[in-house]
């Protein structure tokens, strides 16, 4: 059951407006983009200073904790919020929530495959999923019997974009409501804003892990190749072989030994003499 709203300017829609008209006329007064931020209302300021939270978040777990902290701010009539994940395998987890009673209401359409959040956190699924009534509404029934038993009856569901490169993470932000109707159209662009701001964060902080991650096997990777180069130097003034032959021993040594290449050239470099028996 869809909540189509009202087509008079709510007290919501009227705090935005205010904010827009507060933000351009510090700028039409030539000021600063921090002044007109400085000068415009809670909603503005809300969102600036979360969005520097985000981009300063070092994880995904610190980026997740930050996004369902500020829903229930932005977000009047949210009640209970959560995150719902899916993993690489295709299961779905919630990785963070504000009270214990999300991860039994989303575990609910994760076992039964039905759900605003499930929907929601696929990646041919709609942008945003909702029901004004779960008493009334017979889309997804395991997931509408669980949100009632524990007083849930209004959910917010809205998709957090997946990067375009594993892992991917895509998910949805959940937030549920005790009443029924209680989501206006202005929260739905609340959260869709918000999702939006977390999809971002999301995408830089895996990005950044990412980079630090190939950062760490290319300094693996040259602290290898130095450590070979230095057992075979060794072997080649000992033996008077080529590097080719140097190389050779190494290989074949490691095979016989059942250890790792780059393990038996650090026992080399470190005690010269370790092969001269070979």
């Amino acid at each position: 059951m869809e909540h189509n709203g009202s087509a008079s300017t709510t007290g919501i829609e009227q705090d935005w407006l205010a904010d827009r008209d507060l933000f351009v006329a510090a700028e039409q007064r030539d000021g600063t983009a921090e002044q007109a931020i400085a000068e415009a209302g809670p909603l503005a300021r809300e969102f600036t200073a979360l969005t520097g939270a985000l981009l300063a978040s070092g994880s995904v777990a610190d980026v997740l904790a930050r996004v369902v902290a500020a829903a229930r701010r932005v977000v009047p009539g949210a009640d209970l919020v959560s995150v719902t994940l899916r993993d690489d395998d295709g299961r779905f987890h919630t990785p963070v929530e504000t009270a214990p009673a999300a991860s039994v209401i989303d575990e609910a359409q994760y076992s039964s495959g039905r759900g605003p959040c499930v929907e929601s956190a696929r990646a041919d699924g709609p942008a945003l999923a909702s029901a004004d009534d779960l008493a009334a509404d017979e889309r997804w029934p395991e997931f509408a019997r669980a949100a009632v038993e524990h007083g849930f009856r209004s959910v917010l569901a809205c998709s957090l974009v997946p990067n375009a490169e594993p892992p991917r993470l895509p998910g949805a932000l959940n937030v549920y409501a005790t009443g029924p109707g209680t989501f206006t159209p202005d929260d739905r662009d609340r959260l869709l804003l918000l999702s939006t701001h977390a999809s971002l964060a999301l995408a830089t902080c895996v990005s950044v892990s990412a980079a630090e991650l190939q950062a760490t096997q290319l300094r693996q990777a040259i602290a290898s190749r130095d450590v070979i180069g230095q057992a075979k130097g060794i072997l080649m003034a000992r033996r008077g072989l080529t590097a080719e032959g140097a190389f050779d021993v190494l290989r074949r040594t490691s095979q016989d030994l059942n250890v790792k290449l780059v393990e038996l050239a650090g026992t080399v470099t470190a005690h010269p003499h370790a092969l001269d028996a070979d």
